[in-house]
């Protein structure tokens, strides 16, 4: 039998944060969250109340660290721009799961490039180097990492200090790897 690599991509787009909430509902005591600690996230906005940017796209955090204890970070992320997104990097912890949601998207993960349309998504292993970058036009993703680790604080700090955001130095501290330039920049 022969399966599709589109069927098989969202077979797996489903099955992954199936898999990341049984690992938060696991850890998680039995009893129902008090009703304060549910948190909407409205769209367009970010469940702090205020929006991060690397510079090339905006982030809203959609699901924190603190809300699935530890488990999973949930971003928005908006106006990804041609020819930018981040260095070719891996994480040494964390799975990161891509949900392409306007536009098109180009990726590199390991040796392998695809680009996904609307409505696919990809996973980037951990220790597998990755980056990405929207084509044509601004594209709008979703994105995942299971467990979250340090994302959350490097996303956070990242926009605190966006010249330092990819360089080696600084991804080190939050348990990831920088590799290099990615192969999607312009020179």
């Amino acid at each position: 039998m022969r399966i599709e690599r589109r069927t098989f991509l969202k077979s797996s787009a489903s099955i992954f944060p199936a898999l990341a909430l049984q690992n938060v509902l696991a850890q998680s005591s039995s009893e129902a969250p008090a009703a304060a600690s549910l948190h909407p996230v409205p769209a367009g906005e970010d469940r702090s109340g205020h929006l991060h940017s690397l510079g090339f796209s905006s982030l809203a955090f959609k699901v924190v660290p603190s809300d699935t204890a530890g488990n999973l970070l949930v971003i928005e992320h908006r106006n990804l721009l041609p020819d930018t997104g981040p260095a070719l990097h891996l994480h040494l912890s964390q799975e990161e799961w891509f949900y392409v949601m306007e536009g098109e998207v180009r990726f590199q993960v390991g040796d392998r490039r695809v680009q996904l349309g609307v409505g696919d998504s990809f996973l980037a292993p951990r220790r597998i180097p990755h980056t990405f970058s929207a084509v044509g036009s601004a594209a709008h993703m979703l994105i995942a990492f299971t467990p979250a680790d340090k994302m959350e604080q490097y996303f956070i700090d990242a926009a605190a200090h966006p010249s330092l955001a990819a360089t080696a130095d600084f991804m080190n501290r939050y348990d990831m790897q920088w590799i290099g330039p990615s192969p999607f920049w312009k020179s």
